[in-house]
């Protein structure tokens, strides 16, 4: 089913270019004799090939290698729009950091591979972990390794690198077209290298490129706990991070935006789904602590921002 699946994708692209094709009008050639001005170029083709990009995308969005739980999510998520926003094309390098269980990778995979583009992977640095937990974040790298490997057809061929306080290069300098990260800058501030990761990730990025980032939204109102421990974080935080990178800011959506989110729960944003948490570490919950009103605010109140990497002036 998945190589069918495949095999659809690749024809929707194959039918949406061909109707490019069909309908872009040849130029006309003028007689030899004649001189003219040279006609603006029609606008069939960029708009074409835009939507054969959107069939590409909503084709790896809505393939049935996906499961409903997956599915589930999208409503928070917006996987179509949030990758749009970012400008991702499907013959391009993306580089997606700390890619969990690989949510996006499952969409990011197959979209690239349609296109003759590629993904890369940066995992957790395993050797930079404290021996008590490497072995169960090895386990969960080696799941993800596996599942991606086990259907090439569909995923193509992930390549991979790591990420830590002290890990090298996120990958050869200027190589990567985009790269993404999804709700991590909290965790990096935690450890107190959230300003290396954007380091890293100007360097791998080509000039043009753009990075783009997904975090949960702190009220500019509240105080920024400089590690982060709510799962929160400044909107003006992640830009000055980027701009002392070396990063131009190009945009900002409101796309996962979710307003009933006040970013004042009992334990953080964990308190909200998919996690919805209902107990801290001892095992005890607030007096009156209700976890169907929590359920009901939905996913976080989110940022989405587009940083690009300057062309250098010639």
């Amino acid at each position: 089913m998945k190589k069918y699946m495949f095999a659809a994708l690749g024809g929707l692209t194959l039918a949406a270019c061909g109707g490019a094709e069909k309908t872009a009008e040849a130029p006309e050639t003028p007689p030899a004799e004649t001189t003219v001005e040279s006609e603006a170029p029609s606008d069939a083709e960029p708009v074409a090939a835009e939507d054969a990009q959107a069939a590409q995308l909503q084709a790896a969005i809505d393939g049935d290698w996906r499961d409903d739980a997956a599915r589930a999510r999208d409503e928070w998520r917006n996987p179509a729009e949030t990758l749009t926003f970012f400008g991702v094309e499907p013959d391009d390098t993306v580089i997606e950091i700390w890619p969990g269980r690989g949510w996006y990778s499952n969409i990011l995979a197959p979209y690239l591979n349609s296109g003759g583009g590629k993904l890369v992977a940066v995992v957790w640095d395993i050797e930079a972990m404290p021996e008590d937990r490497r072995e169960r974040y090895q386990n969960a790298i080696n799941n993800f390794k596996s599942y991606f490997e086990a259907n090439s057809d569909l995923y193509g061929t992930l390549e991979y690198s790591a990420l830590s306080e002290t890990s090298g290069p996120l990958g050869e300098a200027e190589s990567a077209d985009v790269v993404l990260t999804f709700r991590n800058v909290h965790n990096w501030m935690a450890s107190g290298y959230e300003a290396k990761v954007f380091d890293d990730a100007f360097a791998v990025l080509k000039s043009g490129g753009v990075l783009g980032v997904v975090e949960h939204r702190l009220p500019s109102s509240d105080d920024q706990d400089p590690a982060a421990k709510s799962g929160y974080v400044h909107e003006d935080y992640v830009k000055a991070l980027a701009a002392n990178a070396g990063f131009e800011f190009a945009e900002a959506s409101e796309v996962n935006a979710n307003p009933a989110d006040t970013a004042d729960h009992p334990f953080g944003v964990w308190t909200l789904p998919p996690v919805s948490r209902t107990q801290d570490g001892d095992g005890n919950a607030p007096e009156g602590f209700d976890p169907e009103h929590f359920k009901s605010i939905g996913e976080s109140d989110r940022m989405t921002l587009k940083f690009v990497k300057p062309v250098p002036a010639e």
